[in-house]
């Protein structure tokens, strides 16, 4: 298995707790979704098994849940290295856009060349206009 994470540049530091705060949480977490859906179906349609995890819950959307919920956080930090600040909940701190980020995380068997075509092509069908792959990807 492959591990893509996608990070979003969210309008405000996701540091604090406010109305203001979790709206752009859900409008980031639904677009990552919508986003993810894209990818993981069109990968599934090639014959691979893929699938992303939830941001909220950390459960994954297409697929049974584990016993314990998936940690972002955790992996942004595990294979990009980026810090964690614990707050409320824990937030990432990207070295261009601070606390301003929404990970997500995409899980996929299919080569790693397809799921880069793949995250590139579905990004621009979303409007996306900065795509950055950073190879490699990490094998789970």
């Amino acid at each position: 298995m492959w591990v893509a994470v996608v990070l979003a540049k969210a309008r405000y530091e996701m540091l604090e707790d406010n109305d203001v705060v979790e709206a752009e949480k859900q409008v980031l977490r639904e677009q990552f979704i919508r986003y993810g859906f894209d990818v993981a179906f069109n990968l599934r349609d090639g014959g691979y098994f893929s699938d992303l995890v939830d941001p909220r819950t950390g459960y994954p959307i297409l697929s049974r849940p584990g016993e314990f919920p998936h940690d972002d956080t955790a992996v942004v930090k595990a294979l990009l290295g980026y810090p964690i600040i614990k707050n409320k909940c824990r937030v990432v701190l990207h070295p261009t856009w601070g606390t301003a980020v929404y990970p997500g995380i995409l899980i996929s068997e299919a080569p790693p060349v397809m799921i880069e075509w793949m995250l590139k092509s579905v990004a621009s069908m979303h409007g996306w206009q900065e795509v950055n792959v950073q190879q490699p990807f990490v094998n789970s």
